[in-house]
């Protein structure tokens, strides 16, 4: 685990150069847009990086200098999908364990407001080193809700937004309480989907979203900032989309009893696997060409759970031991039941998902790196990894999986001038590594240090 080393004060003096916290020196610079640079150094003053050039080029003094030569340094990472609160025995436990995977940033994509901007106000309150958060607040659903609170697996994530009045009012409340952007969930209406974005646009907020259930991709994805899963673009991609839409609706439109999570999942279940079967080429060019201002974080590593489960791999174990007893214990317990389930799994969402990031790079889709973590197994942190590792998988270069990662969630913001690179001006947000993850995306996991909001953590007292 990075420890937090106390940061050199800031000296004030008259000299004409004026004194930096921190230099990194002798270190390749591993930037997503653009070529990396060998032979740098990087000097940061408090949150901004003031200085960057090569060794010998001049440049501020600093009063403390971390050695890089030999190593690579890369902006900090964002875990683009993320859920504080959705269990509670490993909320207080998640900021350090994304510091320590090199995360510095992360989009919190549905959970009570109020209890999120207050965790955020107490790591500043406290100086405690966590990453930069952004908050949507409550997922914005239906007149019924899918997270509702009825179980552990489904805790109280979302909130229900019946019409159009509701949806402008909700979305001025969350404004107005310190959400950064909005969440739309599945189970709003094409009215009440409307509203919500037209709010949310007015008061200048970015929007995620799933694709609503009585909607199709093409058709709401373009409404939105982001789009999260890529859950329902395989019914916008079929070729038989116009009758299982009507289906759909018609379903919606009848269902009177029940909750909202079990109708998603009765029209998650008895439409996607059709829908793939009718996947049609030509429909999902045009579907996805009208994504292509549209930000997609498809979180393979839950899509393809079944193809790659993290709990097969050695270093899942490794970063588990990092979490609260009570959540090993529990995850350990879950993966002997899926090794004592079926081990046949149905793989075609899997593949699907892999299929679909590869298409979506051919037509110039945008793609950003997030996890929902922690469902399903998903360490904070690891998950990233996996993520990344899996979108070289389905077709990404490293560098690509790395923009995914570092500029793609910068944008949703319009932080792209701010975060994101390693440029004067910049934020003090940085991961140095012992190795070049342009050769092998998993050296990102080779982590010696990190800069967060510039504070310097490392794995060892210096």
């Amino acid at each position: 685990m990075l420890m937090a080393l106390v940061a050199a004060p800031l000296l004030s003096c008259v000299t004409r150069a004026p004194i930096a916290e921190i230099a990194i020196e002798g270190v390749t610079l591993v930037d997503a847009a653009g070529e990396s640079r060998s032979d740098q150094r990087v000097v940061t003053l408090g949150d901004r990086i003031v200085w960057v050039g090569a060794m010998g080029a001049g440049g501020p003094p600093a009063s403390r200098v971390i050695d890089g030569r030999g190593r690579f340094l890369i902006p900090g990472l964002w875990d683009a999908h993320v859920h504080f609160l959705y269990d509670p025995e490993l909320t207080d436990a998640m900021a350090s364990l994304f510091l320590a995977h090199g995360i510095t940033s992360v989009r919190d994509t549905g959970g009570d407001l109020e209890r999120l901007v207050e965790l955020r106000s107490g790591w500043g309150r406290e100086g405690v080193a966590a990453p930069r958060l952004f908050v949507s607040g409550p997922l914005l659903d239906g007149a019924l809700v899918v997270y509702d609170g009825a179980t552990d697996e489904q805790p109280e994530l979302g909130t229900g937004v019946p019409d159009a009045p509701a949806a402008r009012e909700k979305v001025r409340w969350l404004h107005d309480r310190g959400a950064d952007f909005i969440k739309i969930y599945e189970l709003v209406s094409p009215v009440v989907f409307g509203a919500l974005v037209a709010e949310a646009r007015a008061l200048g907020m970015p929007i995620a979203s799933h694709v609503p259930l009585s909607l199709t991709a093409d058709v709401a994805g373009p409404e939105t900032g982001s789009m999260e899963h890529l859950r329902n673009i395989e019914l916008a991609c079929a070729s038989d989309w116009r009758s299982l839409l009507e289906a759909r609706r018609v379903r919606l439109r009848s269902y009177d009893a029940g909750r909202g999570y079990e109708l998603r999942r009765e029209l998650h279940e008895s439409q996607r696997l059709p829908a793939i079967a009718a996947y049609d080429a030509d429909r999902c060019r045009v579907v996805l060409a009208s994504l292509r201002q549209t930000m997609q974080v498809p979180t393979l590593r839950l899509n393809a759970f079944n193809r790659s489960r993290p709990d097969r791999e050695p270093q899942w174990w490794s970063a588990l031991e990092a979490l609260p007893i009570s959540v090993q214990d529990r995850w350990r317990r879950i993966a002997r039941e899926l090794d004592d389930g079926d081990a046949r799994s149905d793989m075609t969402f899997a593949d699907w998902s892999l299929f679909l990031v590869a298409e979506m790079k051919a037509q110039g889709v945008p793609i950003a790196a997030g996890t929902d973590t922690p469902i399903r197994l998903a360490i904070p942190g690891d998950s990233l990894h996996r993520e990344l590792e899996l979108l070289v998988r389905s077709g990404l270069s490293p560098r690509e999986a790395l923009f995914a990662a570092t500029l793609a969630p910068a944008r949703f913001f319009s932080l792209q001038d701010e975060m994101g690179q390693i440029a004067p001006g910049m934020r003090a947000d940085l991961v140095l590594l012992a190795a070049d993850p342009l050769l092998d995306i998993r050296n990102l996991r080779q982590i010696e240090g990190v800069m967060s909001q510039g504070r310097w953590l490392s794995k060892a007292a210096e």
